[in-house]
């Protein structure tokens, strides 16, 4: 198959090029024209697919339901935002959930499903700091424990990829070294550590945050906090969402100036209540929440966020026409940015001849004509 356009994104940049695809990967970049196209794009921009690596859910399911329809559904819709690839994101909650949630993603995986590629998981919580909870169940937030841990990574088969902690209750930081040595990326969040806490966390493994200015201690001149952290350690990775109502436009345009173009991450961080009508319920961790106007989720009758209902290439377009981030800086954080942080960059987050044949179309006002997975149009 023979997929072509005025404008590919390329080394950086767009030029007019052909993509040839066989069995679900970029065989070859060919010239604008080479050969007969089975698609032209014309003017659309190809970009590589979209990769989130925090959302809980969307379409009415979340990951802690452990519903195997549902997660299918999920996969096989969510390209209709450009996503290819993911990582299911769990919520703090008790045992026995969390083991259904892990043990359901990965069945799933083995069983086979369609559309974005499911990564691995993110492990987001239980070992979190009460104060900086968020919308975490306090209830269900518990000790770091690498024998527990342990547990969820065998329910889960080892698709725990990523996981948020709080590195000040990680005694002696033994759960973050268990996790680097065993391939799993630690991201420090929901989290009252301080800047000095914080490089003890990256010195003993933890390479990303969570949410960037959400859930952790703030920026102040003499206290940097976590948020001074992701500013002064610049080669370490740091999700943000970037729906413009979690964190201002200016913090988001902050943030790319100085975290510059390869270890910002977008993210989503959705709840099952995206792609669903406005003031409906729904749950989190077992707590009522409500979507308001704003796309914003808050736990039922507080001020208190919970999540968002982004979409990725409208966080796309925030990025770059409202925030003012460079094009390319912004397209990293949810292509190659992701990829290159969980270490699948050599198949996914650009367009390179062997890499997987994950692309989206887009137009110029960010809208998706067409994604392909692996090779397969979705829409």
């Amino acid at each position: 198959m023979i997929i072509q356009s005025r404008r590919v994104w390329i080394a950086g940049q767009f030029i007019p090029a052909q993509l040839q695809v066989e069995d679900g990967r970029i065989k070859k970049v060919l010239d604008y024209g080479e050969m007969a196209a089975d698609q032209d794009y014309g003017d659309d921009r190809i970009v590589p697919g979209f990769i989130d690596i925090h959302t809980h859910g969307a379409y009415g399911y979340d990951t802690n339901d452990g519903e195997p329809e549902g997660l299918r559904e999920w996969m096989r819709r969510i390209p209709e935002e450009g996503v290819t690839s993911i990582l299911p994101t769990t919520v703090t909650q008790m045992p026995d959930v969390l083991t259904k949630a892990v043990a359901n993603v990965a069945a799933v995986a083995e069983s086979g499903y369609q559309g974005a590629e499911i990564l691995g998981i993110h492990f987001e919580g239980p070992y979190l700091d009460m104060k900086y909870k968020g919308a975490q169940p306090p209830e269900a937030i518990a000790t770091a424990s690498i024998a527990q841990f342990q547990e969820y990574q065998e329910a889960a088969k080892g698709m725990i990829k990523y996981i948020t902690l709080a590195p000040e209750h990680d005694e002696n930081f033994a759960l973050t070294r268990y996790c680097k040595d065993t391939g799993v990326v630690v991201s420090m969040g929901h989290s009252s550590a301080t800047y000095e806490q914080a490089l003890m966390g990256i010195a003993n493994g933890a390479t990303s945050m969570t949410h960037v200015y959400n859930g952790m201690t703030a920026y102040h001149h003499r206290n940097p906090g976590l948020v001074g952290t992701a500013f002064r350690v610049r080669d370490i990775y740091g999700e943000i969402i970037c729906d413009g109502c979690h964190s201002h436009l200016a913090a988001l345009n902050n943030y790319y100036a100085i975290k510059g173009r390869d270890h910002a991450i977008m993210i989503t961080d959705s709840l099952c209540a995206k792609h669903c009508p406005v003031g409906n319920d729904y749950q989190l961790g077992g707590h009522s929440i409500e979507i308001r106007e704003n796309g914003l989720a808050y736990l039922k009758g507080t001020d208190t966020i919970s999540g968002s209902t982004l979409k990725s290439n409208k966080g796309l377009k925030i990025l770059v026409e409202e925030a003012m981030v460079p094009f390319d800086s912004a397209l990293n954080s949810c292509t190659i940015n992701p990829a290159r942080c969980l270490g699948v960059d050599d198949r996914k987050g650009r367009l390179v001849a062997g890499c997987d044949a994950d692309f989206v179309v887009l137009r110029d006002d960010y809208e998706v004509v067409q994604t392909y997975c692996r090779g397969v149009a979705m829409l």
